[in-house]
């Protein structure tokens, strides 16, 4: 990813494109686009082809299980994000008094499953002061009675990243009890992960993981393996399936295992361990290396040109995500992509995403055509 040569060999759709939207979606590389061809090749085989299927699976297991530093019995897979938080929310006995902290910087797949519970709990926001999550206002929303502390590593909206290690310590002190969860979709193969020593993960597969849609990546460490326990109907997590007893009880695998409720989509899985694979060889750590600078050069950029972004930088703790409001957000949209250059436009912002493969010619591009149009509206 990032090399001339070696982008212009899995991203050829690049070629002459500035594209700065994988927030939004990925980029699938040629090796993730033969993975689904490999797929289709292994379901044409009928039910002769299923051991391949499930051993491909495996796989994925393993290589999404490397990338996070945990094992293959720790990582599994379903459908989505939202299918993901919907099932932690069976999992957490809430109670009576039972609270859940989540940001206002925070994807709604995140934030509103608590939401739609029967006796839902108090949901206790955490709102953020000038683009950053201070501590101060967390700690004001901690108690005995926090069940779940919910945030993104980084922001879907702003790009802000939390300051990981302060944070967790913070909520391990004032909410012992509490299940402290963590969407990495916007951080999941472009940045160095630090927050491994959460409860629980969760990342979609079509973004900066590289895969397609249909699959989320979940991750349950093995000391929150326990504590976890997805309350579901269906099959494939459950360990007494086809048990004589299935039709009096349902016994559901702890942990990471118990998300994946139904036939994998093996379609996602193909491509995801194709794209994993992929960040794998070149190396998140390299990956943020090389495009933490460019995040810089557009910060900068942005600020010669007066326009002011919805989170500060973070030196030392960036991500790839530059989010800054406008009344013109259409309109720039639209003369950049007249240009070439893909940002995504929504709600009266324009959000910047810079993955590995993007380049230092990207961002020239990008700045240039921003300056162009500051000249003529």
């Amino acid at each position: 990813m990032l090399t001339e040569s070696i982008r212009d060999r899995d991203f050829p759709r690049l070629r002459d494109r500035s594209y700065l939207n994988t927030a939004a979606e990925g980029i699938l590389p040629i090796q993730s686009k033969e993975a689904l061809a490999n797929y289709a090749a292994d379901k044409d085989l009928g039910m002769e082809g299923r051991p391949l299927l499930f051993a491909e699976m495996d796989r994925c297991r393993e290589s999404a299980g490397d990338l996070l530093g945990l094992s293959r019995e720790e990582v599994s897979f379903c459908s989505s994000t939202s299918e993901a938080y919907n099932l932690l929310a069976t999992a957490i006995e809430f109670g009576e008094h039972g609270e859940v902290v989540v940001t206002d910087l925070d994807f709604p797949a995140g934030a509103t499953p608590w939401l739609q519970l029967p006796a839902h709990p108090s949901v206790c926001l955490w709102k953020n002061r000038d683009g950053i999550l201070e501590l101060d206002e967390l700690d004001a929303l901690l108690n005995e009675n926090t069940k779940l502390v919910q945030v993104s590593l980084v922001s879907f909206l702003t790009g802000y990243r939390i300051p990981w290690a302060h944070f967790r310590d913070l909520v391990r002190e004032k909410a012992p009890q509490a299940i402290l969860a963590v969407d990495v979709t916007q951080a999941a193969g472009r940045v160095d992960l630090d927050c491994l020593d959460a409860d629980c993960l969760f990342a979609s597969s079509y973004k900066w993981l590289l895969g397609s849609h249909g699959s989320c990546v979940v991750a349950v460490p093995r000391h929150a393996r326990d504590r976890i326990i997805v309350r579901a109907g269906g099959w494939y997590h459950l360990a007494n399936a086809f048990d004589a007893d299935r039709f009096s009880r349902a016994e559901p695998f702890p942990g990471a295992p118990g998300f994946a409720v139904g036939m994998p989509a093996f379609p996602a899985i193909y491509a995801l361990r194709s794209g994993i694979d992929l960040i794998r060889e070149t190396g998140a750590r390299r990956i943020a290396e090389h495009a933490d600078p460019l995040v810089a050069r557009i910060h900068e950029g942005l600020a010669e040109l007066g326009f002011e972004t919805m989170s500060p930088p973070q030196p030392g703790n960036s991500s790839g995500i530059i989010s800054f409001q406008t009344t013109a957000d259409a309109a720039l949209s639209d003369f950049l992509l007249s240009k070439n250059i893909h940002v995504m436009h929504q709600a009266g912002r324009i959000r910047i995403s810079i993955h590995g493969y993007n380049t230092e010619e990207d961002i020239d591009r990008c700045l240039e055509a921003l300056k162009d149009f500051r000249k003529t509206n």
